[in-house]
């Protein structure tokens, strides 16, 4: 079952928990990158993630907003020059290595084809190039009400997104977890969201967050120039400063040799 974009732009822009969920989970956003060094690079958003992409308009040499087609598109930033555009799940319309930084934000728990996904993300990073994924947590209390978009599709652990990561050529990095407030409308937990992410932080990492947070890098093996010789070492200079064996004399040979 897909998200519609209708339905996650009303819980991220009209409701007030939405509000406090795109701050909080745009802060961890910037606690992994920091828009400030993204200058000159290329930042993509797939799923739902362009609530989180603001920050990086001014910053990014480039930004963009997919949306899969399944979820349906809207206009992104409102008031600026459009960067959303509607996708195919398995082929994005970005050239190969063409994307510094990747986050996805409700993508993988409702998509067909979840390694397709990360297979895409793989050919439009370039080397070097990060992933941040920001999936339902397994143990926690969002996954399991359905009052918020988080309450719906797969949810996920930290080893099990880390295995399809590593499926797809991916290699950990470092790993977080957000949304510790209980997913309520009420104004208390509202109002004192901040305090219940930095004491979740401290007391329970994973276990009652909403949100399971994992960064992977593209690391790519340096090609191999076929006309460069190598040059390796002989047998005998392996064994270098220890005497070569010498033939024994004559004499000693018979004294070894029994007669017949």
């Amino acid at each position: 079952m897909h998200h519609d974009v209708v339905d996650l732009k009303a819980f991220y822009y009209n409701r007030a928990l939405g509000r406090v969920v795109q701050r909080i989970l745009r802060d961890r956003l910037l606690d992994f990158w920091p828009a400030e060094k993204l200058g000159g690079m290329t930042m993509v958003g797939y799923g739902f993630a362009a609530p989180l992409l603001r920050p990086y308009l001014s910053r990014a040499r480039r930004v963009t907003a997919l949306m899969p087609g399944p979820q349906g598109v809207m206009a992104w930033p409102a008031g600026l020059p459009n960067h959303s555009v509607l996708c195919d799940e398995t082929a994005w319309p970005l050239d190969t290595g063409s994307a510094d930084r990747v986050v996805m934000l409700h993508a993988l728990e409702t998509a067909d084809y979840p390694t397709a996904i990360m297979e895409e993300a793989w050919r439009v990073l370039g080397p070097g190039g990060r992933l941040l994924l920001m999936v339902p947590n397994r143990t926690g209390l969002w996954a399991r009400s359905e009052a918020t978009p988080f309450g719906y599709g797969r949810s996920y652990s930290l080893r099990q997104l880390e295995s399809q990561a590593r499926e797809a050529g991916f290699v950990p990095e470092r790993n977080a977890a957000a949304l510790y407030v209980p997913p309520s409308d009420r104004r208390f937990w509202l109002r004192s969201a901040q305090m219940w992410e930095r004491t979740g932080a401290r007391i329970s990492r994973m276990l009652v967050a909403g949100v399971v947070m994992a960064e992977f890098s593209k690391q790519v093996a340096a090609p191999i120039d076929r006309s460069a010789r190598v040059r390796m070492r002989s047998p005998m200079q392996v064994l270098e400063g220890i005497a070569r064996p010498k033939p024994a004399r004559e004499g000693a040979l018979r004294h070894h040799v029994s007669p017949r």
